[in-house]
């Protein structure tokens, strides 16, 4: 159902429909000329790093090897597969709706392809939903605070750098979510013996 919803989504913003409520949105988040405060604008770029590039399959590589200490092979090779397979669909699917970027300011971060799903909210929520689905019960609290947090914020980066509509990041966390959802279904018969 989050993949067909994906596809719905990428269909309406292709068709420009409630493209006016995504500039709205991205109208209040962003500043002109990127005239906002300083720190904050380093710290959204600094989020957008760590969830981009090299710095992201690092971050990843962390998280597996530490679910393979405390879970086992099985749900560690489980994260990096839905990170892995989420960005190959975010990749495909920028290339099949190829939705222009949003130029209401001058983009704050290097991008270079199509807007629609958003990459890194792909992968935020590919990667932290999939460590709070299989997390052990004694973490779930802070791994699901965690996964909201750089979801979150990761998102937030992205419309306030002026590089995603609104539309792009919801449609990056549903498929991330189904990655996620996926994963941790495929890792369960290992994790029954960790809860």
């Amino acid at each position: 159902m989050l993949a067909v919803a994906v596809l719905m989504l990428g269909l309406l913003t292709r068709a420009d429909y409630g493209a006016a409520l995504d500039a709205a949105i991205a109208r209040h988040l962003t500043w002109p000329d990127g005239a906002g405060p300083a720190p904050l604008i380093a710290f959204m770029q600094a989020i957008s790093w760590i969830g981009g590039g090299t710095p992201r399959w690092v971050l990843v590589g962390l998280i597996a090897a530490a679910v393979r200490f405390w879970g086992g092979r099985r749900p560690a090779l489980a994260i990096v597969a839905a990170v892995l397979f989420a960005n190959i669909a975010s990749s495909l699917l920028k290339a099949a709706f190829d939705r222009p970027r949003p130029d209401l300011i001058a983009h704050l971060d290097h991008v270079s392809s199509a807007s629609y799903p958003s990459g890194h909210a792909t992968s935020a929520a590919a990667l932290y939903l999939t460590l709070a689905l299989l997390a052990p019960v004694q973490w779930r609290r802070a791994t699901w605070t965690l996964a909201v947090l750089m979801i979150g914020f990761t998102g937030l980066s992205r419309i306030m750098l002026g590089v995603h509509w609104p539309s792009d990041i919801v449609g990056g966390i549903l498929l991330g979510a189904a990655f996620a959802l996926t994963a941790a279904w495929w890792a369960q018969p290992e994790r029954a013996g960790l809860a």
